[in-house]
């Protein structure tokens, strides 16, 4: 009997350290399963971020390599124009030495007879003709090659801050929308647009969305700039749109950051002085980049979202 009591109080121990160590392995199992799902968490919100930088990148080495063939198409029309009118001014040089000598030939012909003064001849009009059209044609080369040059530092100059804006930052969330008002650069006006054929007026453009697809994450929008229809097809998400307008000193952006069925949501960015407005304060020569400096009220800008009502 005492040996069945013992066998009792031992069986009864061993349940009582049995018991302890299962809660314990139960919790290291709970702890690490909890570690593995924050680590597939953060490693899916890095791959999602690698995607994003890689399309805005592949966008911006697009758009420069555009403006460089721009420029290579204006430098070679400027070649071709500037060899044309080389060998034309050559062949008037030659006509009018040729018809100088011809002219000299006549008077050595004609002798010391019209020693009096004599009227102009058909000869001597041409080659005044000549020498005028050849001047006219250096003048206007000159001009030619000094519109080339304006219109080549202007394409270098839009090529440089092109390249300086689109590797600037976009914001793909209502957070990082309000980090960039903070900097006080440009203005922002969110907004949310649903497919209509009606345009809406969102910040200083004109918009109306015509088709919104989810899957493949890219719609399709119209908008009226400077009284000009435009079309934008296939446009991804977070992709921006550079739009210059005539009222504007730097382009007007459009960014998408949410697509969903009919609608999209994002946010029109544009600069916040007009030349106008800079040509009328008296300090436009003073002025520095918007990027040198943060104003002091750069804080206060709030976002002006705008929705537009379910089409029926």
């Amino acid at each position: 009997m005492q040996e069945h009591d013992d066998m009792h109080d031992h069986e009864s121990r061993s349940e009582t350290t049995t018991t302890p160590t299962n809660s314990w392995m139960v919790i290291a199992l709970v702890v690490l399963l909890g570690v593995a799902g924050v680590a597939l968490g953060y490693g899916y919100r890095q791959q999602m971020l690698v995607g994003h930088l890689t399309a805005q990148q592949t966008v911006s080495d697009a758009t420069i390599s555009q403006m460089q063939g721009q420029l290579s198409d204006v430098t070679s029309k400027l070649h071709d124009m500037t060899a044309a009118q080389q060998a034309q001014q050559a062949r008037a040089q030659a006509q009018a030495q040729a018809d100088a000598a011809k002219q000299s030939d006549q008077k050595s012909a004609a002798g010391v007879a019209h020693t009096g003064a004599r009227r102009p001849t058909t000869t001597d009009k041409r080659y005044k003709q000549l020498q005028a059209q050849l001047a006219d044609q250096q003048k206007q080369l000159k001009d030619t090659q000094d519109l080339v040059a304006k219109n080549r530092t202007d394409l270098e100059g839009n090529i440089s801050s092109t390249r300086d804006e689109l590797n600037g930052s976009i914001a793909r969330t209502h957070e990082e929308l309000v980090v960039l008002q903070k900097r006080g650069e440009r203005s922002y006006t969110e907004f949310d647009l649903m497919k209509a054929k009606q345009f809406q007026r969102i910040g200083p453009l004109t918009l109306s969305l015509r088709k919104a697809d989810t899957k493949h994450k890219n719609y399709d929008i119209e908008m009226i700039v400077d009284d000009n229809q435009l079309t934008k097809k296939k446009v991804n998400l977070y992709e921006p749109i550079w739009i210059h307008t005539e009222n504007e000193s730097q382009p007007v952006q459009i960014v998408v950051m949410r697509i969903e069925k009919n609608l999209i949501h994002g946010y029109v960015s544009a600069p916040k002085y007009r030349p106008s407005e800079l040509a009328t304060s008296g300090t436009a020569s003073s002025l520095t980049p918007v990027s040198a400096h943060v104003p002091a009220n750069a804080n206060d800008t709030q976002t002006q979202p705008t929705t537009t009502p379910p089409q029926q």
